[in-house]
Order: structure tokens, then sequence, then C-alpha cells
């Protein structure tokens, strides 16, 4: 069909089921006409400018007639969508908002501009996705300080007479209609408090007394007209209220208890067919947008990319943050518009807010008709595959919500003797020690019980979570730590509320308090890391460097450096946890999760070294021609970290010794650069509310403790060629840059390069590298029985017979151990089973340090965690191919050495 086509028979349909748009036809000839032969945006640009000299209150409603029929026609011709008809709906009515405002204040105060007073869209309009029939639903602020008033008139009074004047130039009716209704229930406590609110007795009750709805409803949020300052303020100001870090669960299930009011209330419109509510019905309008702001809710304050006010916006942001699946989101997505635009067909017959199909078969004809199908039957076929799928969908999330106590094992009583005896019949061990310490939580031991939220949160999940426990492999080192959690935790509610939402997540706590001392250490530090695990996406690795740089970067509007450091230190610590978390749950290889630590551990550098250098250059200005560059040394050198390595720095800089930085507190290059080192050590170490990230070890710099913290370019390649240990080039073996320009890395690089080729005796190596090893082995003993870094045969020998032979052969120079042992065998110089072994011992030391740091034997339930995570059957069988490994290594040790 051509376009004049289009628009004829969308036209005729319009005339022949809709007595609102006929009218609006016939009314508006001249915007039709450019409509036709122009486009919707030019018929657009056309209303805007028409009725200049009417009244301001005629001129809007006759502009919103017009502009209702040119996207009706547009949109029943096929031009545009649902998304192009709200947008154009919303932006008309910030437009007309202010140009009443402006009328409003200008019969009122002559002069004055419109200040002192903004409106604050919430609802479809906050989200710009306003209906054909939408009411409004805004929030009046005022500023008592700003807002102009007439003599003796009080500023309370002013705004409340602004207001009245507003709401009816808005709504008031003639022949052309209204411009908008306005629904201003959504303001504070409504019943009781005036038309407009004083801005900070309003952002007063949003920090102390708003309840959940009102959370949820300013997902959807803006200023959307008058004061451009006032509005901007509030809405910054009330941003920590909507998108709050640490969720309180309850939120999501009394989200989940209102839809399901909500489907009991409209029972009657539940299933597909006439009557059907398209709003509230069942897999209708609004389970989408409750789905979506759900899923805001929960991810919404750490993620700021998921802040968007428009539902198909933010799906879109859900599915591109991995949280929704993709094609998930495409559906709803999809669903959303179909059901939207069906509403709007509803809506077109007689410019009524109505969201239900008629009952009747006529009128039921008459609309899908509208639309362009034969008939009332059409229509609902075409909406039942897809209210079907939408509340599939919400089904999901509600059922994901139902409380983890309903399914429980445990039947609590308050009598010690028959909670003895159920906690015994659960199959837990000590029952009446068990059931004394459960009495004493509940009678006020721990101080995050005392409240009478937190009680009941506890006492909702208590009887899951006892059940899980019952399962744990180590009852009573599981029980001893979760008791230890609760004394620490400033506060339980969330935690409990958390797993009674996510009741897989117990499982989850139970093996973190089972086998891995510090992840229950660092969760009863900070509780909200459990949030992080909610979705699947918890368990896949981290991504490269760089993406989780940009996860590090995000901050929020108006971030003080100390804000930002303390945000990286928060995300650095969930990253940590859940790579943590995967290794307990055996979700990865524990030399994938290694080089998950240390990729974190790079990132945290590069994020917290910009924050640095950024606030340190405010005040001390720039070297020109010079730069601070971070060498990585060790393990994270070699890109494979556990959870507890150190991180070992080299600091030094580019450019020339004596040159002067250009700030208001000028400093000549070296002491700028080493002021400049310690304000990143300070960065990556130092304790805050936030937490405290790594041990910075620096020992490695030249001249060890003796020498400066940080050397220039030239030093450090003098230092090197020398005056360097052989020790000290063995080290250099795993030397990568992970902070500085492309330029200042590859000129590092090159210095390095020179110098580990350089030609060395081989006999005088390996004697160096012996005479270490022995030191090594004299000063720092292993830890315990399994501490294969240390042990003879263990991971630090491989470090050295890789490091011995990279220098005397000038080969297989990598600074990941596992690159350079297979550039090492394939060169013939070690046997394959080298690298088996380094592989193994490397998956036990990166376990071992989060199930048994102390290097101990463990318990047999963690004994089998290990074994899996090393890809053995038993302990036993571990063991035996420990054994097996450390010989190889010794044996590759006494041909290398000649120490047999």
């Amino acid at each position: 069909m051509t376009m004049p086509d289009a628009y004829s028979d969308a036209i005729s349909r319009a005339c022949t089921n809709s007595p609102f748009l006929a009218l609006a036809i016939e009314r508006h000839p001249e915007p039709l006409a450019v409509l036709r032969d122009q486009g919707v945006d030019a018929a657009i640009a056309d209303i805007v400018a028409a009725y200049a000299d009417a009244p301001v209150g005629e001129a809007l409603r006759r502009r919103k007639n017009a502009l209702a029929m040119v996207l009706a026609v547009a949109d029943l011709a096929g031009v545009i969508g649902v998304d192009k008809v709200t947008h154009c709906l919303s932006d008309f009515a910030d437009a007309a908002l202010d140009c009443a405002l402006g009328d409003v204040f200008a019969r009122r105060t002559p002069g004055e501009p419109v200040r002192g007073f903004a409106v604050i869209a919430l609802g479809k309009h906050g989200g710009q996705e306003l209906n054909y029939s939408s009411d409004i639903d805004p929030i009046f602020i005022y500023d008592p300080e700003t807002l102009p008033v007439r003599a003796r008139e009080d500023a309370a009074d002013a705004a409340q007479r602004i207001a009245r004047q507003l709401i009816d130039l808005m709504s008031a009716r003639d022949g052309h209609g209204y411009v908008f209704r306005m629904d201003l229930r959504l303001r504070p406590a409504a019943e009781v408090t005036p038309l407009a609110i004083p801005v900070d007795a309003a952002l007063s009750h949003y920090e102390s007394q708003a309840l959940t709805w009102e959370q949820a409803a300013f997902i959807r949020s803006r200023a959307a007209a008058g004061d451009r300052v006032l509005g901007p303020y509030f809405m910054e100001a009330l941003r920590p209220f909507i998108w709050r870090r640490s969720l309180d669960f309850g939120t999501i299930d009394e989200i989940a208890a209102l839809t399901r009011q909500i489907r009991d209330h409209y029972s009657k419109g539940q299933l597909l067919g006439p009557g059907f509510d398209l709003k509230r019905g069942r897999g209708g309008i609004r389970e989408v947008e409750f789905f979506t702001q759900a899923h805001q809710l929960i991810h919404g304050g750490r993620n700021p990319a998921l802040r968007a006010r428009s539902t198909l916006d933010a799906l879109a942001a859900l599915a591109g943050q991995g949280i929704v699946p993709e094609d998930e989101a495409m559906m709803l997505s999809a669903h959303y518009r179909t059901l939207r635009t069906f509403e709007h067909r509803l809506q077109m017959v007689d410019d009524q807010q109505t969201h239900s199909l008629p009952q009747d078969p006529a009128a039921l004809d008459n609309v899908a008709r509208l639309h362009g199908l034969a008939d009332g039957a059409a229509m609902i076929t075409a909406l039942e595959g897809v209210t079907g799928e939408v509340a599939g969908v919400y089904d999901g999330l509600i059922a994901s919500q139902r409380s983890s106590s309903d399914d429980a094992a445990i039947t609590l009583s308050n009598d010690p003797e028959l909670l003895a005896d159920a906690l015994a019949a659960a199959g837990l061990e000590a029952p009446e020690a068990l059931a004394a310490r459960v009495q004493g939580w509940r009678g006020g031991a721990v101080r995050a019980l005392r409240s009478a939220a937190g009680r009941k949160a506890f006492e909702a999940v208590l009887p899951a979570l006892l059940a899980a426990f019952a399962d744990a492999p180590d009852q009573p080192a599981a029980l001893n730590r979760f008791d230890d959690l609760l004394r620490q935790l400033p506060s339980t509610v969330n935690v409990f509320r958390l797993l009674q939402a996510r009741p897989a997540l117990m499982q989850t706590m139970v093996d973190i308090l089972s086998h891995a001392p510090p992840l229950a250490e660092s969760l009863a530090r900070r509780g909200d890391l459990l949030d992080g695990l909610i979705d699947a996406s918890a368990y896949d690795l981290v991504g490269s460097v760089d993406e989780i740089v940009q996860r590090l970067s995000r901050e929020e509007p108006g971030d003080d450096y100390q804000q930002r450091l303390d945000a990286v230190r928060v995300r650095v610590g969930e990253m940590r946890f859940a790579l943590g978390v995967q290794l307990i749950e055996g979700r990865h290889d524990p030399v994938a999760i290694a080089g998950g630590y240390a990729r974190v551990a790079e990132a945290a550098i590069i994020r917290l070294a910009s924050c640095a250098v950024d606030e340190f250059t405010q005040v001390h200005g720039t070297i020109a021609g010079s730069e601070p560059v971070i060498l990585a040394l060790g393990r994270l050198g070699g890109g494979a970290l556990t959870h507890a390595s150190d991180l070992d720095l080299i600091f030094l800089f580019s450019g020339e010794i004596g040159a002067e930085s250009d700030g208001r507190r000028p400093l000549g290059s070296t002491q700028y650069y080493n002021r400049l080192a310690q304000r990143i050590i300070a960065a990556l170490s130092v304790p805050t509310a936030a937490g405290a990230l790594y041990e910075v070890d620096t020992r490695l710099r030249p001249n060890g403790a003796q020498g400066l913290l940080a050397v220039s370019f030239a030093s450090f390649a003098e230092y090197q060629r020398d005056q360097a240990w052989t020790w000290e080039h063995m080290a250099l073996c795993r030397a990568r840059v992970v902070f500085g320009s492309p330029e200042a890395r590859a000129r590092l690089e090159g210095i390095i390069g020179d110098v580990l080729q350089h030609p060395r005796d081989a006999g005088e190596i390996a004697a160096a590298a012996l005479k270490m090893r022995t030191d090594i082995a004299s000063h720092k003993r292993p830890l315990g029985p399994l501490d294969v870094k240390l042990l003879p045969g263990g991971l630090v020998d491989i470090e050295f017979i890789v490091h011995t032979l990279q220098l005397q052969h000038r080969t297989a120079f990598h600074p990941d151990l596992r690159e350079a042992l297979a550039a090492l065998t394939a060169a013939g110089l070690v046997d394959a089973s080298l690298g088996a072994a380094h592989d193994l011992m490397t998956r036990l030391l990166v376990t071992l340090r989060l199930v048994a740091p102390d290097c101990a034997e463990p318990p047999p339930a963690s004994q089998v965690l290990i074994a899996r995570a090393c890809g053995c059957q038993t302990w036993d069988g571990l063991m035996a191919d420990v054994e097996i490994a450390r010989a190889g290594v010794q044996q590759a040790w006494q041909k290398l050495f000649a120490t047999g």
C-alpha cells in the first residue's frame, strides 16, 4: 500500500470507528494536509506554531486535539509506532506545562520569570510513555526562598494558588476538549499535604517516611517543567532514595504482592476475551512494567546504566548488562508495544482513559476494525500469545520471590525441648546445644536481632536456613561461622530478606561458611556481598581488563575523590568475593579463577591510579614529556593471583630527572613521582569504611627498601644494567607493565628486554639461583604440610627452574609461567610434565588460600571440594598426584643444578 493509500485507509477507519477522531479530523484539516504531504514531524511543527493568538488555555486544548489526531492517523497508517506516539505526547505535556506555568506567573507576578516552582513528572509522563488519554501524575515542589509572591502574600499560599491555577488551565474542558487531566495522588502523604510542597519537606519525607511503592514510582521520574534549577536539584538530591545501593529485598516481595492483589482485584478481567484488562490483567502492560522495575530496583543502585525511565529503554539496558536474557527482553519489548498499541485503539474511540476490551461484541468489533482487523475475534487471537508469554515470565519472577520458609523442612517451636526434637529429626548434630544457641539468637544475644524488623526477617528464613545447615558437610564449622556472622553484621534484615527472596543463595552461603573462612570473614564485614550473587552472571568469569576498568569507572554525579576510591573498593571486593564463590561452587578451573583475580587487580590499579593522578595534578600540575608508569612483578606480573596475594609493584616515570611540574604547587620530578606513588599505594591499600583492597609490596624496586619509591626510566635501566643482582633479573622475567601510555609501555618493555637478553655466564646464574633458593628455605618456612608454594619440589622451585633457564638461554621470556613453560618445553629444555606439575600445584594453592589458608590438612568435607577443584576424584588421589608432581620437579631441579 502506498503512503497516500495508507493515510486514506487510516482516515477512513478513524472516521468510521472513532467518533473522537472523526470530529478532530473535521476540525483540523490543515495539519492533516501537512501530514499527508510533508510527514509527521512537519505536521507536529505546524501544530506547535498554530493558535498563537488564542488565549493560552484554548490554544493548548486545540493543539492537543490536533496533535492527538495527527499521531492517531499516522499510527493507524503504520507510519509511526507506539514509541513515537508516547514520546510526542510526553514532549507536548512538558511544553504545555511550561506554557501554562508561564501564563500563571505572568498574570500573578508580571515581569517575574518562572522560578521557585517545579513540576516533577511520574508514571507514564515521567517515563515519556504517555497514552492518548493518559492522566499526568505530577508532584509540585516549590522553594519558599525564590518563589515570587505578591505583596503581603505568604510563599506557601502563593504556591497553592499557582498549583490550583495550573491544574485549572490544564484540566479545564471546552468544545476542543482538555489539555491533560492531572492526578496529584502520588505526592507525599497526599491525603493531608497541600498541592504544592516545599522542596525540603518533600526531601525529608522521601528520606525518612516514604513507602515502597513511592521508591518504585520514582524510577520513572524527572523534572518536566518549571524552574530549571530547582527541578534538577530535587531529582539529584532524591537519587540515593530511588537507587539504593543495598536493596531491601522486602521491596521485591511487596511488588510481587501488589501484582497478586491486582490480579485478585481484577479477577474478572484475567481471562483473555471480552472485558480483558490490557493494563492490569494477567500478562498485561503492568506486569511488563513491574517485571522491569523489579530488576531495576535490584541492580540499579549498583549499575547506573540501568536507570532508564522508559520501560523499553530499561529492558534494553537490562539485556545489555546481561541481567535479563536478550531473547526474553526482546520478547517482552515486542509484546509491550503490542499491548500498548491495542490500548491506544481502545482510547482512540472516544478519548476515554480505558484499558479493558469491550464486553459488547459490536463495540469489540469496532475497536478491531479501527486497528485494521476483521473483527473482535481476530483481535483476541492476536493477543493470545502475547499475554500468555508475558504472564509466564512474570510468574517466574513472583515464584523466585516466594518465601523460602514455605517449603521448610523444620517446624520451629519456642519450647527448647520441642525445638531440640525438631532439630534432631532434621539431622542437625548436638540438637540440645543448637536449640540453646537458637534461643539465644532469638533472645537478644545478637545485637542485630534486637529490632522487631530484624527478628521478623530472621524468623521468616530460619526454618529453611537450619534445614540447609542440616545438609552442610561440616555442620559445627558452618554453624560457628554463622554465629560469628550474626554477631559481626551491623544489620541482618537485608541479608535474611535476600535469602528469603533467593532461596538458592542459602546453599551458597552454607557452602561458604562450611569451606571458606576468608569468604565467611568478608561476608561478616559486608553482608551486602550476597547481593552480587542474585543473578546467573555472578558466576561468569570476570571479563577483560578493559571491561573491568569500565565497570570500576562507573560513578555517581558529584562524587569526590574519596567517594570514587570507595566505589572501586566496593566493586573490587564484590568481584573478588564472587570469584571465590565460583571456586567454592566448582564453577571454573582454579587456574582460570587465578587469572580473574589478576585481571581484577590490574583493573583496580588502572582505575585507582587514574583517580590519584587526576587528583594530584589538580594541585601539582603535570610535567611535560613525563608520566607515571607501574610495573607488576611476581604473581601479578604472571597474571595469576590467589585470593590472598599481595601486589609486587615498581613505580617508574618517563622523562628527565630535574624537570618541574606546572601546577600551583610545583614539585621536581623525583619528589613529584614519589609523592604520587605514595598516593596510589594508599588508594590500593589503606582501609576505609568500604574496606581495603590489597597489600602492596615495593621491595623489588631498585636498591630495595633503601631506594627511592619511584625512579626514572634512565635510573632503572642503569641500575638493572650495572648494579642489579641475578635474582633481581630473575624477578624481571615476570615483569609486566600494568599502567602507562602505549608509548611509555613500549619504551619500558624495550629496557626490560635489553636487560634480559644481556649475555650471562650459565654457571654463575645457576650458582646465584641456588644460593637465593637456599636463603629463602632458611628464612621462609612452609606454612603447613600442604604449602605447595614453598615445599621442596613446589611452585617456588618451578619458578627458579624457569627463570634460570630463561636467563641462561635468553629465550621463553613470557611473564605468564604457563606460557614460559610451554616455550621451554617446545625448545626441549624441560619435560612437559613440569607444566602439568605447575598447573596441578597452582590449582591446589589457589584453592587452599580460600579453604585452608594455614595449609594444614582440611576437614574431610573440604578435602572433597579441594580434590574436585584440582581435577581428582579423591583426596588420597590428589595427594598422590601432588607427590608425583613434586618428585618430578625435584628431579628437574637436580638435573639443572646438579645437586643429586
